[in-house]
């Protein structure tokens, strides 16, 4: 199975070289290039190695199609219509980036060849054709790696952050788990259930993942995020006031307010309803240098399983005890 770093391919990998021609070289020989290729899309202008502009056919013949074009411009250096800023790319750049760049160029620019460097010397072409090809194909590959309910990175995409995070000097690992969400599903049906989670998942992006946080949906009612700092205190109090003043509305006011409603606990047999809460167990590498994910996930499942214990919302911040 790939992994992201396969599918955010560097610009350059997908480069096909063409021929090159110096900034002197007369029109008329461009022409004769342009005719012995009749796939070129355009002709890159090299000194010194370096690409300096860029000569696309269609520009090309328009300058030379038009009533005086032949006799001006047939005889003169091949530079009078080269395009002087053509969109310059450095070989590693992603594509998903470089996709970006080209579309914003000017609609009489919009389908020109992208061109490559490295090292700062002319390494090849991009067609558009050949750049829009190659990101739709990221994009559908990057979907798969997705939770198909809630948009976010899944399994695979979460362990490769997690593996990322074990070189950080600062990180905070936040699992985000629901309390007695199996009974609310089982109460009011699976579509409802989902509701609540995709609930949940615009709470967690909105205090993570849009100030620049990952976000991760493991399955089901967990969540899991990777915030590279300790100051996490905040964004956990955050959520779990949202959580807690908006997790009634999902309710039936009959359930609310009958203190001797009993519904199927975990076990099967009838217990007294509780509402559902929101544990978020904490793990950082404050205190400790962990090695493998292996480590990590341990941990944060024993702080999970202690914060679980806790009646009502919760969060707890490295109180782990791992079976010896």
């Amino acid at each position: 199975m790939a992994n992201l770093g396969e599918m955010v391919t560097n610009i350059g990998e997908i480069a096909k070289k063409v021929p090159t021609i110096s900034p002197n070289m007369k029109n008329k020989q461009v022409d004769e290039i342009f005719t012995k290729n009749p796939n070129m899309r355009g002709i890159v202008v090299v000194h010194n190695n370096k690409p300096i502009a860029h000569i696309t056919r269609t520009h090309f013949y328009q300058k030379i199609g038009t009533m005086y074009g032949y006799n001006l411009y047939m005889g003169r250096e091949s530079k009078l219509l080269a395009k002087i800023d053509p969109l310059i790319v450095d070989y590693l750049q992603p594509i998903t980036e470089v996709s970006k760049l080209a579309m914003q160029r000017t609609e009489e620019d919009l389908y020109d060849d992208v061109i490559v460097i490295q090292n700062d010397e002319f390494f090849g072409v991009v067609s558009i054709r050949a750049l829009l090809m190659k990101f739709v194909e990221i994009q559908v590959e990057f979907a798969s790696f997705l939770n198909p309910l809630s948009n976010l990175p899944g399994n695979h995409l979460i362990e490769q952050k997690l593996k990322e995070s074990l070189e950080l000097p600062q990180f905070s690992i936040l699992y985000f788990d629901l309390d007695f969400f199996k009974t609310y599903n089982d109460l009011y049906g699976f579509n409802k259930g989902d509701k609540v989670l995709l609930h949940l998942t615009e709470i967690l992006k909105r205090n993570i993942q849009q100030l620049g946080y990952f976000l991760g949906h493991i399955g089901g009612d967990d969540f899991m995020a990777v915030i590279p700092q300790y100051d996490i205190k905040e964004i956990c109090e955050n959520i779990i006031h949202e959580f807690d003043e908006t997790i009634p509305y999902f309710y039936d006011q009959a359930h609310l307010s009958e203190p001797h409603f009993k519904v199927k606990g975990r076990a099967g047999q009838l217990e007294l309803f509780s509402i559902m809460s929101l544990s978020i167990a904490v793990l950082t590498n404050k205190e400790i240098k962990f090695e493998k994910v292996e480590e990590l996930s341990n941990c944060v499942a024993a702080v999970k399983r202690k914060c679980k214990k806790v009646k009502g919302s919760c969060y707890l911040i490295n109180e782990y005890e791992l079976a010896t």
